[in-house]
């Protein structure tokens, strides 16, 4: 197994654009995509216009290392989730856990990412980069629900498990955006989502 631990220079390199991601979604949040610049963020980050480019190709892809970090913080806490319980277990507690505020999304910054799932529907570049975070989310969760199932699980199983696990997750976020939900009725409508879009699979028979 690979022991491989990020670089200095790859540590600055992530909180440069973690950075830049946070000050683009508030931005968004407050101003709408349409009414920001790459230049206003780059401005608002502290980083040059140059600098933000090496990073990010549009103004939209700059808010992706924050939706993308919500979901490996999912991901994260299905791959650490207690060996007593059930994969359907595993996948509710996850989708819990992932909903409610913490040290990396505070509420401040949730209330970030909602302006920016309000505005995807009408910013078609921001969908996009919205739907690229959850096909990669989909890949990579396949390796954690092998990891987690019997030994010989079918690998479609998997897939398909992976497949729904994403898209309930994706539902429930977009859900939780467009609405008012209190923090703790959003981990209760994740892990509903969860468990009514992955019952009928026979990975859990």
């Amino acid at each position: 197994m690979s022991d491989h631990r990020p670089s200095l220079t790859e540590r600055r390199k992530a909180a440069t654009q973690q950075e830049i991601a946070l000050a683009a979604a508030r931005l968004f949040a407050e101003h709408g995509a349409a009414g920001c610049t790459a230049e206003a963020i780059a401005r608002a980050s502290g980083v040059s216009l140059r600098t933000f480019y090496r990073y990010f190709r549009t103004k939209e892809d700059a808010v992706a290392p924050l939706l993308a970090g919500g979901v490996r913080h999912w991901i994260s806490e299905l791959a650490l989730s207690p060996p007593e319980l059930t994969l359907p277990q595993a996948l509710e507690r996850s989708a819990r856990q992932a909903m409610a505020p913490s040290a990396d999304f505070p509420p401040e910054v949730l209330g970030w990412v909602r302006g920016l799932l309000r505005q995807a529907p009408s910013e078609p570049d921001l969908l996009a980069v919205w739907h690229r975070v959850h096909h990669e989310s989909e890949l990579a969760l396949v390796p954690v629900l092998t990891t987690l199932a019997a030994p010989g699980t079918d690998p479609l199983e998997l897939r398909l498990a992976a497949a729904a696990a994403n898209t309930a997750m994706r539902v429930a976020v977009e859900t939780w955006a467009a609405e008012e939900t209190p923090a703790e009725e959003a981990a209760e409508l994740a892990a509903r989502c969860v468990r009514e879009l992955t019952a009928g699979l026979r990975l859990w028979s």
